[in-house]
């Protein structure tokens, strides 16, 4: 029998509730300067300190997950992130519209947080992540139909507001604290060295290094993407709107298609051959002087960034089962995310908007190379559950035969064949030595 595969709808929408602000970014911005008489610059620094803020949650809570509890943090973020963005969108003082944003930041980066935690320790990382943007792109795809056609400067910030009070209830779902025989017992084992020290360091490093810098460059045109369509294209605001749901609609048949490509290309392929393709849309989008090349450019690059970005998830995800490479990688994608309202504001302002683009998609075929390099060298855990992980990870085996889990799933397309080790473990009576075996390909349980 194959265990069913259940769908973990709290996680999903506690990513969604993290994610949003970063997707409403370019309207957020837009409306900021609008709205509040900010230059250009003035309000892509607001973006980026919203963002920098989300990041630093991500790098002071990596490791307090388990221990605080997922329910009590995705709590306190969802609060933060309510009574931030609340206030912001309440206010037309610009120092209290900054302090909302910076409150609300890190509430968004503490639900991130607990929820890439959470996803990297599902049995298919890459199926949860990919929910999980399927769900954020609906969303910010409503709101892009529905602002442009409002008045205010505080639609958007108001849109994440409210969309963190309706994640509360589900966060009863969620597991509290490790405390008494469990919290012994997660001493004990980082004691004995399992789940303490983190795996795959060397590729970990590099991962995050290479997300920070991906981020930047998405985030760099996405933060004045809605500039470069009123200006440079010369379209309404409504017509922008539009466009920018059409390609979040594409979006979510971008991230349709790697849900139901699974692992079957491995990661390197997608992560590698979609920067590339990015890297081209953004070069398009950032040149468009109408609304064909505009809507063209955003369209296929929003089509493809999905993609890529749930394959690193879970590239990230399966480097530590314990989920702290996901936070760890995330947060420096949030740093590189922080960053690119302002630099997109800066490198636009200083040499235009068709530089600026150019300058872009260089750096995305420069990042490209060690981001591929990271998914070849480590296959990390498999996208399959009940599949034997690789190169050192903990544990060194999975024993296959766990109730409702198919001895020797296929790891990952590419990875090779590994014997497993059997582990006695106290108290539980040894399996047979024929319960253990090679991997070997098996379709995975309730695999669709």
């Amino acid at each position: 029998m194959y265990a069913p595969r259940t769908t973990p709808w709290p996680l999903v929408a506690l990513f969604t509730a993290g994610y949003l602000a970063p997707y409403l970014l370019p309207t957020t911005v837009g409306r900021l300067e609008r709205g509040l008489d900010l230059t250009a610059t003035q309000a892509g620094a607001v973006g980026s300190l919203l963002l920098l803020s989300s990041a630093t949650a991500g790098f002071l809570l990596a490791s307090r997950v388990e221990r605080t509890g997922a329910r009590t943090l995705a709590r306190l973020g969802l609060v933060l992130a309510a009574v931030g963005y609340g206030g912001a969108a309440l206010t037309t003082s610009v120092p209290a519209v900054l302090a909302g944003a910076v409150v609300g930041g890190f509430g968004s980066g503490t639900a991130t947080t607990v929820a890439a935690t959470r996803i990297a320790a599902e049995k298919d990382p890459h199926r949860a992540s990919t929910l999980g943007l399927l769900s954020v792109s609906a969303l910010a795809g409503a709101v892009y139909l529905t602002v442009p056609h409002l008045p205010g400067h505080g639609l958007t910030l108001a849109a994440i507001a409210l969309t963190a009070l309706a994640v509360w209830p589900l966060t009863s779902r969620l597991p509290g604290g490790t405390s008494g025989p469990a919290a012994e017992a997660a001493e004990t084992t980082e004691a004995h060295g399992i789940g303490g020290r983190l795996p795959h360091r060397r590729s970990g490093m590099v991962l995050a290094g290479a997300m920070l810098l991906w981020s930047l460059a998405q985030n760099a045109l996405w933060g004045v993407s809605g500039r470069i369509g009123v200006g440079q294209a010369q379209l309404s605001e409504p017509t922008v709107g539009v466009v920018f749901a059409v390609a979040l609609g594409a979006g979510l048949l971008g991230v349709l298609g790697a849900g139901a490509l699974g692992s079957r290309l491995g990661r390197a392929l997608p992560i590698g051959g979609g920067t590339v393709l990015i890297a081209g849309c953004i070069a398009l989008s950032a040149s468009a002087t109408g609304l064909g090349s505009f809507a063209g450019g955003e369209i296929a690059w929003n089509t493809f960034y999905p993609v890529v970005l749930s394959y690193l998830i879970g590239l990230a995800a399966s480097l530590d089962p314990r989920g702290r490479w996901a936070v760890l990688v995330g947060s420096a994608s949030s740093l590189g995310t922080a960053a690119g309202p302002l630099t997109g504001s800066v490198l636009s302002a200083q040499a235009g908007f068709p530089v600026m683009g150019a300058v872009l998609a260089v750096g995305l075929l420069l990042v490209a190379v060690p981001m591929t390099g990271v998914a070849l060298h480590t296959g990390g855990r498999p996208l399959l559950p009940g599949a034997v992980r690789r190169r050192g990870g903990h544990p060194a085996a999975v024993v296959a035969a766990t109730t409702g889990t198919p001895s020797g799933a296929v790891p990952e397309v590419g990875a090779p064949e590994q014997s497993v080790v059997e582990i006695p473990l106290d108290g539980t009576p040894a399996a047979a030595q024929g319960a253990y075996d090679t991997a070997a390909a098996t379709r995975a349980p309730g695999g669709m």
